[in-house]
């Protein structure tokens, strides 16, 4: 309907409208596909209800302390060091220990 009635004050119009016209000039064949609404489908309806129910909630500022952070943030960069490491499977320390973290190197002897 925005598109129809060209509203062009909304940033989501005006980019599909030089989207779409970029990729007409250069030949592509594009195809737009309309879609219903929730309407009409009982869990969608529900679903709406409680997301706009959500906007009247009064916000609370809850601190956090960044020490509650810690374990996550570490757990996010020893998965990423991991998926770093498992790019190296041709080296051969790799093949000695393939899953980074605590070792006990007198274990290894």
């Amino acid at each position: 309907m925005a598109i129809n009635n060209r509203h062009l004050e909304t940033g989501y119009v005006q980019k599909f409208i030089t989207d779409y016209s970029q990729l007409s000039n250069s030949g592509k064949i594009i195809i737009l596909i309309w879609i219903p609404s929730h309407t009409g489908i009982r869990g969608n309806e529900l679903a709406d209800e409680a997301a706009k129910s959500a906007l009247n909630l009064s916000m609370s500022a809850v601190k956090c302390p960044a020490t509650d952070l810690y374990s996550d943030v570490a757990n996010h960069c020893q998965h990423l060091w991991q998926a770093e490491w498992d790019g190296c499977v041709l080296k051969k320390l790799h093949s000695v220990k393939p899953l980074l973290g605590y070792s006990n190197l007198s274990t290894l002897s």
